[in-house]
């Protein structure tokens, strides 16, 4: 393991100067195949960039890193990157799933993997004696996003990995599909392993800058890339990272077998980003938390949902798991929609907008917007209200932030 700090590793990690030119920055290598040595003899196993690309290495190297693990996959999307996760399993497994995820997460598995079989109980994951309470014997995998999408929950992570493995091995698992085998085209894993069930964290919102949750107990983490990592509302890509190795080389295989792969150019920008990762998450959280108070000093605002907020329910968990608190925050106006309404279309700096973690700053009705996919019933449980607004807070001057908010509100 590595004593270099996180800036260092975010600006080398994984990247060797170019030894053609000594080019500081890893080439974009526009490539679809190699010249092989010989038939099957490859140089460094690059024999179709598909299956492997010289920039796309370099990012997946420099986000493991970042993480803590050992094994980085990178996607299209980030929904690219949960679709490789969930063939993991087969018919009749099941899933138990955080309650409030982002709307992209439940629309995959209720109208997708449902469909194919897979079966999902959702649950209130910062109860932890409920989360128990929703595991049976065919649970394969569990689903924690912390952070939540919208309304800032945060998971213990420790907690919910323990309550999955002390289940230990679950009896009769096998990989989903196919058969054991050898090289690149075969299945791999051992025939027959069994284990306890995934622990998968959605670390989007948190960035690996102020969580790492396979520290913690998880089993692999996911990132959608389109957000901090990358930074700049230019790429849509995603990520996933392992600490295990037969966990990694099934999740290779998958990689390799379904294709869903970015682009070069687009592992080029998410290595421009991750660069600056640290020193844009100092700001964000900086921002936010003068963003915050404000709000919650607001009499406009019915509620203020931030980790950094002593009121939040969840505040001692983030300050212990969290090395800082973030750039989202979720608020309800008092007056419903109409007033929600009238405050989004007024904004000028907060541009309204899905997606969060860029520079610049976005705002959003998530009813309306990023978790319309949520059934009604299930979002007036959540509490995500007709007047609820989510703020991505970007780095502009804290003071005009405020300022724009503050006429919104006025």
């Amino acid at each position: 393991m590595t004593t270099e700090g996180f800036g260092t590793r975010a600006i080398h990690a994984g990247q060797v100067p170019d030894p053609s030119t000594g080019a500081i920055m890893t080439p974009v290598y526009m490539t679809s195949t190699y010249v092989q040595e010989s038939p099957g003899v490859c140089k460094d196993g690059y024999d179709y960039a598909r299956s492997k690309n010289p920039t796309r290495h370099a990012l997946e190297m420099n986000v493991a890193s970042l993480e803590g693990g050992g094994h980085g996959f990178a996607f299209s999307s980030g929904l690219a990157a949960m679709d490789c996760v969930l063939h993991l399993l087969a018919a009749g497994d099941h899933v138990v799933l955080c309650d409030d995820v982002y709307g992209g997460t439940f629309r995959q598995l209720d109208k997708v993997f449902r469909h194919l079989g897979i079966e999902t109980t959702r649950v209130d994951m910062t109860d932890l004696g409920a989360t128990q309470r929703a595991m049976r014997p065919t649970t394969r995998l569990v689903w924690i996003e912390t952070p939540t999408n919208p309304m800032l929950k945060v998971v213990d992570i420790a907690g919910v990995s323990a309550i999955a493995w002390q289940r230990g091995p679950v009896g009769g698992w096998k990989w989903g599909g196919g058969a054991g085998g050898a090289g690149r085209a075969g299945e791999p894993g051992r025939p027959g392993a069994t284990r306890p069930p995934i622990v998968v964290v959605d670390n989007t919102f948190a960035s690996p800058f102020l969580q790492n949750p396979l520290a913690l107990g998880a089993d692999i983490v996911l990132h959608s890339c389109t957000k901090y990592l990358g930074g700049h509302s230019d790429v849509v890509a995603g990520m996933l990272v392992a600490r295990d190795e037969e966990l990694a080389d099934r999740l290779r295989f998958l990689q390799n077998a379904v294709g869903a792969v970015p682009g070069a150019m687009d592992c080029f920008l998410l290595l421009r980003s991750t660069k600056t990762l640290h020193v844009r998450m100092e700001r964000h959280c900086e921002n936010a938390g003068k963003v915050a108070r404000f709000l919650a000093a607001h009499g406009s605002v019915e509620r203020v949902v931030y980790p950094g907020l002593e009121s939040h329910p969840q505040h001692a968990i983030a300050r212990k798991q969290m090395r800082g608190y973030g750039g989202m925050i979720t608020c309800t106006l008092r007056g419903g929609l109409d007033a929600a309404r009238r405050f989004l279309e007024r904004v000028r700096l907060f541009s309204l907008a899905e997606s969060l973690g860029g520079v610049e700053s976005l705002i959003e009705h998530p009813a309306i917007m990023t978790h319309a996919s949520v059934p009604p019933e299930n979002r007036a449980a959540l509490g995500i209200a007709d007047g609820l607004v989510r703020l991505s807070v970007g780095i502009e001057d804290a003071s005009d932030l405020i300022a724009d908010l503050e006429r919104a509100l006025a």
